[in-house]
């Protein structure tokens, strides 16, 4: 059985670094045979914006999200830094998703930078986004510098863009892994408490 993942563009800006960041994500995940095209989505909170919670409506947006996550064996986060922070959309998503979406499945953190940042965001979201929704992330993570100079072409430019390259492959396949190890977790383990500790 192929394993599906979801991809989770963090910005709430049309064609964002983030976007551009998933995409790219997404297409080594398939050029790796890690999974198959249906297999691999991509959720852009900047082309698809879920409504500030609490909605009085959460609409199509929230309910196609929510069914490709609860499918998923694992999930790639892709978190801009603005001023030092998580991105609104991403926090957002967070209230919305809960163990049913996210529980016990492994979390790949990616950070996107302008500049030499993106590591910040990870921090935020890993102490304060995993309680109830029950998401686990990896010890792993990617941080994704100068990202408006790699990943943008078929080929890598220079020695940056050649090793961000080479580090995303490996942590993919490190999420891969996880994510067939913690399969059975999700049946194994009884929801008997709605909110963690």
């Amino acid at each position: 059985m192929s394993l599906k993942l979801v991809l989770l563009a963090g910005s709430s800006q049309a064609n964002s670094q983030s976007a551009k960041v998933a995409g790219y994500l997404r297409r080594r995940l398939l050029e790796l045979g890690h999974c198959a095209a249906a297999d691999a989505s991509l959720i852009d909170l900047g082309a698809t914006p879920l409504p500030l919670w609490p909605a009085e409506d959460h609409g199509g947006a929230w309910a196609d999200c929510a069914a490709l996550l609860r499918e998923a064996d694992g999930v790639v986060l892709v978190s801009p830094e603005w001023h030092g922070m998580a991105s609104p959309a991403l926090k957002n998503l967070f209230v919305y998703a809960g163990r049913r979406e996210l529980g016990h499945k492994p979390g790949l953190l990616v950070g996107v930078s302008a500049g030499q940042g993106g590591a910040y965001p990870l921090s935020e979201l890993r102490a304060s986004s995993y309680k109830n929704c029950r998401l686990c992330y990896l010890p792993e993570q990617l941080i994704v510098r100068q990202v408006e100079a790699v990943f943008n072409g078929e080929a890598a430019v220079d020695e940056d863009d050649a090793r961000i390259r080479a580090r995303a492959d490996w942590t993919l396949d490190v999420l891969v892994q996880y994510a067939r190890a913690m399969r059975p977790l999700r049946t194994a383990i009884a929801p008997s408490f709605a909110t963690g500790m």
